[in-house]
């Protein structure tokens, strides 16, 4: 297929660029920064630099291209995000999920592209319901404030992608990534943070993160680009894990200092409310829709495994 991958070079696009082209597929890949462009060249992209809010520049860049599909995987996310500013910090992100997307959506009509697949995330969904939020449910619209601009960004993305009359749209929930280039990563900013016992157990631990291996989410965006009806699909693996749970393993096989423990009250004053609500009321996610309709399992059913496997050189 000829695919236009807008956000050529955020953390999962460098994996999943490469097993686009690996796949045989034709894939122009955009980025904002002329430095870009050799890495696209040596993965076999063919480059193109645009800024997704020059508009009329990025249509005759999809145009000129002629994808069968458009994948949307643009974000601004710093390196370190603190909890308690995540609405600034997230702005960019947030221009690009709410307004990026709509344009981005244009420019697949103007293309007669027949798919648009975004990035969205798994991990946006209120702290009631089933053990395992599935797709059908909710976004958590009444979130702290802190956090209010970034699912309510997330929520324009997920009602714009499958309004396009002629253009199947997917929409990709994404667990956490871990992996090459991540803040999990063994030179990322939490495996630095945990090195410094900066990341403590905030109450009963309890909050449920859903991982996902930045591979496996890659090889499920390739899946995703002629399987499964239009609509929503969580990609995580089969082991959503209280932090209670999956941290004290993490600093292990990292041998950093094992975290402390924290009350709650404390943590929240810390970290404020969002924060708060990760570490002790956070929900896990249900991939079996994906298993189902895309035919996806992930290669790291458990985070367990693929932690085992990304921090062995530290162990």
């Amino acid at each position: 297929m000829k695919i236009f991958l807008a956000g050529a070079t955020g953390v999962i696009s460098r994996r999943l660029l490469p097993l686009l082209i690996h796949s045989g597929h034709e894939v122009t890949a955009m980025t904002r920064s002329q430095d870009h462009t050799n890495q696209i060249r040596e993965y076999g992209g063919k480059p193109v630099v645009c800024n997704v809010f020059d508009k009329e520049k990025l249509y005759e860049a999809v145009v000129a291209a002629k994808p069968d599909v458009l994948i949307h995987q643009l974000t601004n996310i710093p390196r370190r995000i603190n909890p308690r500013r995540v609405n600034k910090e997230l702005a960019a992100t947030n221009r690009l999920r709410a307004e990026g997307t709509t344009i981005l959506l244009e420019a697949a009509r103007l293309a007669s592209a027949r798919r648009f697949i975004a990035q969205s995330v798994a991990f946006a969904y209120g702290p009631s319901g089933q053990s395992k939020a599935v797709e059908e449910e909710p976004l958590y619209l009444d979130c702290p404030s802190a956090v209010a601009d970034l699912v309510q960004a997330i929520s324009k993305l997920e009602s714009a992608v499958p309004g396009v009359p002629g253009i199947q749209g997917i929409v990709l929930r994404y667990g956490y990534f871990y992996g090459p280039g991540t803040i999990y990563a063994t030179d990322g900013s939490f495996a630095e943070d945990v090195g410094r016992r900066r990341i403590p157990i905030v109450g009963n631990g309890q909050g449920i993160f859903s991982f996902i291996h930045v591979d496996d989410a890659a090889a499920a965006t390739v899946i995703a680009l002629d399987r499964g009806e239009p609509g929503i699909y969580n990609i995580v693996d089969d082991d959503p894990a209280p932090v209670g749970e999956w941290l004290p393993l993490y600093a292990e096989l990292l041998k950093a200092p094992p975290p402390f423990r924290v009350p709650k009250f404390i943590g929240r004053l810390a970290a404020g409310p969002y924060g708060s609500y990760l570490m002790t009321e956070q929900r896990g996610a249900s991939n079996d829709k994906a298993k189902k309709h895309l035919g996806w399992t992930p290669r790291f059913s458990t985070w367990r495994d693929g932690f085992r496997l990304e921090l062995a050189p530290q162990t």
